[in-house]
C-alpha cells in the first residue's frame, strides 16, 4: 500500500526527487515528442482537439475561447496524460502527488486573475471583485475555497482509484485488475474534462461583464 503514495527515489545536492517529480519530467518529454510526430504525420488529430477545446471553452464561457486556449488545452493534455501514466510500467501518476493538482489549481487562480485584469484594468476588476464593498470578504473565501476544491476534487479521485487498483491486484493478481486500469484511464480523462470545464467556468466569470 506504500507504494501507493510517492516515494523519494534520489537526491540532488540535498534535495529530495520524488518519484512522482520523475514520472512527471518523463510524461512532458513524451507529450511533447508525440505532439512533434502527430503534427508531421496526423495534424488533424491535434485538429480535432484544438477545436474540442474551443468548442468547450466558448460554451461555457459564451465568448471565443481562442485567447485561453494555451492554458486550457495545456490543462486538458497534462491531466489526461498525467492520470494514465502510470499504466507505464516504472513510471507512476504524477497527480497522485497532492503537490501536483495544488500547483495546477493555483495555475488557474493565477489565470482566472490575470486575464480578469487584462479584460477590465485593475480599478475595473477589482470594482467587480468586491461589488458591493462587504462583500470581499467572502469573495476572498470563494477564491480559496474553490483553488482547495481544485485541488482535492482531482488529487481524491486519482489517490482513491490507486489504492484501489493496489487492493485488487493484491487480492487479485490477474485479468480483474485491468478491468480497474481501464476504468482509472477512463476516469482520468474524465476528471481532466472537469479541471478544464471548471477552469473554463472560472475565467469566464471574471472576464464577463458586471
Amino acid at each position: 500500500m506504500e507504494a501507493v503514495f510517492p516515494q523519494v527515489v534520489l537526491r540532488i545536492f540535498g534535495i529530495p526527487l520524488r518519484d512522482t517529480v520523475i514520472s512527471t519530467w518523463a510524461m512532458m518529454i513524451v507529450v511533447i515528442a508525440l505532439a512533434y510526430a502527430v503534427q508531421r504525420r496526423q495534424p488533424e488529430v491535434l485538429e480535432m482537439i484544438v477545436d474540442f477545446v474551443l468548442d468547450t471553452g466558448a460554451s461555457i464561457m459564451r465568448r471565443s475561447a481562442e485567447p485561453y486556449l494555451p492554458l486550457l488545452g495545456s490543462l486538458t493534455i497534462f491531466i489526461a496524460v498525467s492520470n494514465a501514466f502510470g499504466v507505464v510500467p516504472v513510471f507512476v501518476t504524477p497527480t497522485r502527488d497532492i503537490n501536483t493538482p495544488l500547483a495546477l489549481a493555483l495555475v488557474v487562480w493565477v489565470a482566472v486573475h490575470y486575464y480578469g485584469v487584462r479584460e477590465k484594468g485593475l480599478v475595473g476588476y477589482l470594482r467587480d471583485l468586491a461589488n458591493p464593498v462587504f462583500t470581499l470578504p467572502l469573495e476572498l473565501i470563494g477564491q480559496v475555497s474553490r483553488t482547495m476544491s481544485l485541488t482535492l476534487r482531482l488529487f481524491g479521485n486519482v489517490i482513491s482509484t490507486e489504492i484501489i487498483i493496489a487492493v485488487v491486484t493484491s487480492l487479485v493478481p490477474l485479468i480483474v485488475p485491468l478491468v480497474f486500469v481501464a476504468f482509472s484511464m477512463f476516469t482520468g480523462a474524465l476528471q481532466a474534462y472537469i479541471f478544464t470545464v471548471l477552469a473554463a467556468v472560472y475565467i469566464g466569470s471574471a472576464v464577463a461583464a458586471d
